[in-house]
């Protein structure tokens, strides 16, 4: 691997002929066998458009899952998908209608063992595999039989322990559980998030990862950004409990963020992802702007550590966009080798 290694952290674009574009929860413009080739066919783009930008460990781009949480979830036993309330998640900042758990959880079976096994059989770059992390999970569901958010998370983590260890055997290079919970919830992190994640990650022979984020670029995530102030220093509360951690890499947003860049060295010995890519806004950043936010990420992480990649996923962005940010990733990465290496 190069120094400054680029990844993305998960979603890309879908095709406008396999979903609705420019929306999250974008419903499939395609049904049965039909649908089941769409979403091969998108992998298989995604992968070529990434390795074309020259980013280093791809991912399957999630085009097979409507959204990051209940693309797991459809794989669930005890969830009641026909059972939908409305409910505030992420601290209420935004309403969404969810499926409620009615019952134990139990895994249906494979939940991404395809799309991972096709990626890894049409890349030779490391690959990545995003499953969301189970504090994100359980602010995303409804529940009337475990009763209590910790046992759930904790039910949630031993599915996700299962797949992940299935995705490890499918020759899979990273597994990242995408957490953007742990910025709203910084109390419930060191308490039981972290040891949720722990399980999550048992026995797991491929490395591990943690997304955490502000969310995508969607007006409810922009307007709770401005009520932040100059200065976000919610991660003070957690990075200490995850530089302890066993998880080998944090994602972490940095490109246009408030979060102070010196935070950063409350991770000291993790890899860190470095987001240098803004997805809440549609202008381009140049490799120039790139290579900036890789040099004072340096500052505080050791470049041996330091891996460049996207705030968050790009499922909403238009897709003409999210590529000339990928390609701007790729370069910038590249003019920061070049520069400081």
């Amino acid at each position: 691997m190069p120094l400054f290694p680029t990844t993305i952290a998960g979603s890309l674009p879908k095709p406008a002929w396999l979903a609705e574009p420019n929306k999250l929860w974008a419903p499939w413009r395609l049904a049965g066998a039909e649908l089941e080739d769409a979403k091969r066919d998108a992998t298989l783009l995604a992968l070529k458009l990434q390795e074309d930008c020259g980013i280093d460990v791809v991912t399957d781009g999630e085009q097979s899952r409507q959204h990051f949480v209940h693309g797991f979830l459809e794989f669930v036993d005890g969830i009641d998908f026909a059972r939908k309330v409305e409910i505030g998640i992420r601290a209420d900042r935004y309403k969404a209608m969810v499926p409620t758990v009615t019952s134990a959880l139990r895994l249906k079976g494979r939940v991404h063992g395809r799309e991972a096994q096709l990626a890894r059989a049409h890349t030779t770059r490391k690959l990545k595999f995003t499953l969301p992390g189970p504090m994100t999970i359980v602010d995303t569901i409804a529940d009337t039989h475990y009763g209590d958010r910790v046992m759930m998370a904790m039910a949630f983590a031993d599915l996700l322990n299962a797949e992940a260890r299935a995705l490890a055997a499918d020759g899979v290079d990273v597994v990242q559980f995408d957490e953007p919970a742990f910025n709203v919830y910084m109390r419930e992190v060191p308490d039981w998030g972290i040891a949720a994640l722990h399980r999550a990650i048992e026995g797991l022979t491929c490395a591990s990862a943690v997304h955490i984020c502000y969310g995508y670029g969607i007006k409810a995530n922009i307007d709770w950004k401005a009520t932040l102030g100059g200065e976000w220093r919610q991660y003070e509360a957690i990075f200490p409990a995850l530089a302890k951690s066993r998880i080998d890499q944090v994602s972490v947003e940095c490109r246009n963020s408030h979060v102070p860049m010196s935070l950063l060295k409350l991770l000291d010995g993790k890899d860190v992802q470095v987001g240098v890519i803004d997805v809440a806004t549609d202008e381009v950043e140049t490799p120039e702007q790139v290579a900036a936010v890789i040099a004072e990420a340096a500052k505080y992480v050791a470049k041996d550590k330091i891996i460049a990649g996207t705030n968050c996923g790009m499922a909403p962005m238009r897709s003409d966009i999210a590529l000339a940010k990928l390609a701007a990733l790729g370069k910038g990465a590249e003019l920061a080798r070049k520069k400081f290496g």
